[in-house]
């Protein structure tokens, strides 16, 4: 016992309490939050200068061999939306792409129901149609 040594660690209280540091925490993300929805109802009312709801048949997919049905599926919906909006900047979203996968790479949906809206700097984006 007389020859171990105290480690040099000492506890000091901190500068300020927990419950302090968490409400401080949560306002900063009550913020960020409120930031977020004002910039997506902007993007939403302010940007959209056209919108428009179509059906794409992508039956020509499936005379493509199996491996490469959905692939073509996704180039033809592409395809699709840039011959009907006259326009080359085409963005198609999370939620459509993942709607055209969701049966994997074999067997894309026949058709499939979306909403394109193209904002003020024309830029294209193919969101599901609600519904």
């Amino acid at each position: 016992m007389e020859g171990e040594e105290k480690t040099g660690v000492e506890k000091h209280p901190p500068e300020t309490s927990t419950e302090e540091a968490e409400g401080e925490i949560e306002e900063e993300e009550a913020a960020v939050e409120e930031e977020k929805g004002e910039a997506e109802g902007k993007e939403l009312e302010e940007d959209i200068v056209e919108e428009r709801f179509y059906v794409v048949p992508l039956s020509k997919a499936w005379a493509s061999p199996r491996r490469k049905r959905t692939p073509r599926a996704i180039r033809i919906m592409k395809s699709f939306i840039k011959r009907h909006m006259k326009t080359e900047n085409v963005i198609i979203t999370n939620e459509v792409n993942e709607r055209i996968w969701s049966r994997g790479i074999e067997k894309p949906p026949r058709k499939i129901r979306v909403r394109v809206v193209r904002d003020s700097e024309g830029v294209v984006r193919v969101h599901l149609a609600e519904g």
